[in-house]
């Protein structure tokens, strides 16, 4: 197995993390609104063994959807 095949794994399986992570948060974001963001986001960052861009990237992601307006 060449070096490139082992990267391409690496990086698959770091974005199905980041992606379950993602699920994870918005399946308790719907069953606890009143959830804080934060904390989820540190439970999630260890659960699915996140690196620190990871969880950086969660954190600015969630902090741009909560200053959306919401649709009246």
């Amino acid at each position: 197995m060449g070096w490139a095949c082992r990267r391409q794994r690496r990086v698959r399986f770091v974005e199905e993390g980041l992606k379950e992570a993602m699920k994870w948060i918005n399946g308790e974001l719907q069953d606890h609104p009143e959830a804080n963001v934060n904390l989820l986001i540190d439970r999630a960052s260890q659960q699915f063994n996140l690196t620190p861009l990871q969880t950086d990237f969660l954190y600015r992601e969630y902090a741009r959807t909560a200053n959306r307006p919401t649709p009246e």
